[in-house]
């Protein structure tokens, strides 16, 4: 990877969450008013988020299809909403319904992906749908990559308990990132055999990482980081509408969670995270602090290496 341009650094540049539920006390996943969006935006842009993916989980076929129809048309009218969702991450519903592989996701929704539904759903996007996470063991995948990838669409794989074979025709068909590495999966598993091991072996996957410490603790996003080729790192924080917002009860669609000071976002009843309520410019210092690098190197992870991977700039570029 070249160096920047001179007088560009990737702190200058604001950082790319490529995952965001929803910021600032909005949650993305309930179709929120302008107004709201727009606060979202407002709260992101004044901590170094200045663009994002706006991220959908699994929900019914027609909610996933009006909200984006509803988020394409806010983008039309607000300015700052276009420039700060730049577009949109499906995570779901083609993923794995196997317990504690979905986490917080409704496995009865879950199904296997689908071209022509994927494009009704692209349609509703105006073509803004830049990133889907899906599982690639669950039938058609392959061709569903290929498909997308020839669309310039990114497939990242994440809720999955793939074989090995499975993750590496992912790859070959056209997969080039991890969701969440480390996370969307059991807690327990077995100690060698296990996704994570199989993903992260992989050297042409890109991962994606939440420095909360929480959803990995300091020392295993170390090791994580460690593995992996350099430039194949990405810092994402799979924020909900408590990031950017402080403790309380929030949604992220149909479920209600509580956030403590702790910035631990509970589930009711269950062990599972719902999200985040990380901004990405605390997770970039947290990442600096936690990894021993530098300061524009913990950036270049939260903005140029998410550019260059979601295709929105070349290496050669920055």
């Amino acid at each position: 990877m070249s160096a920047a341009k001179p007088g560009v650094t990737a702190q200058s540049r604001g950082f790319f969450d490529l995952q965001v539920n929803g910021f600032g006390g909005v949650d993305f996943q309930r179709a929120p008013s302008l107004e709201k969006v727009r606060h979202a935006c407002e709260r992101l842009v004044a901590l170094q988020m200045t663009r994002i993916l706006a991220t959908f989980i699994t929900c019914e076929r027609a909610a996933l299809l009006e909200k984006l129809r509803v988020f394409e048309d806010y983008r039309r009218q607000d300015g700052l909403i276009r420039d700060v969702i730049v577009g949109y991450h499906l995570e779901g519903p083609y993923l794995s319904a196997e317990v504690g592989f979905r986490g917080a996701h409704r496995g009865d929704l879950m199904k296997d992906p689908n071209w022509d539904e994927f494009q009704a759903s692209q349609e509703a996007a105006d073509g803004k749908i830049r990133l889907v996470t899906l599982a690639p063991e669950r039938a058609g995948s392959a061709k569903f990559i290929q498909n997308a990838t020839c669309s310039g669409v990114r497939i990242s794989l994440g809720h999955t308990n793939a074989s090995a074979h499975e993750i590496d025709v992912a790859i070959g068909s056209g997969a080039t990132l991890c969701t969440h590495l480390g996370n969307g999966c059991p807690a327990e598993m077995h100690r060698h055999d296990n996704i994570i091991q199989r993903l992260l072996s992989r050297d042409k996957l890109i991962a994606c990482l939440i420095p909360d410490g929480i959803h990995l603790p300091p020392n295993v996003i170390k090791n994580l980081y460690r593995a992996k080729p350099e430039g194949r790192v990405i810092l994402t924080t799979d924020a909900m509408a408590a990031a950017g917002a402080g403790p309380g009860k929030y949604t992220i669609g149909e479920i209600e969670v509580e956030v403590a000071e702790d910035e631990v976002v509970r589930l009711p009843g269950a062990s599972n995270f719902a999200g985040s309520a990380l901004s990405l410019d605390e997770g970039v210092r947290r990442a600096q602090r936690w990894l021993g690098v530098t300061n524009d190197a913990a950036s270049r992870m939260a903005s140029f290496t998410p550019e260059i991977a979601l295709g929105f700039s070349s290496a050669e570029a920055v």
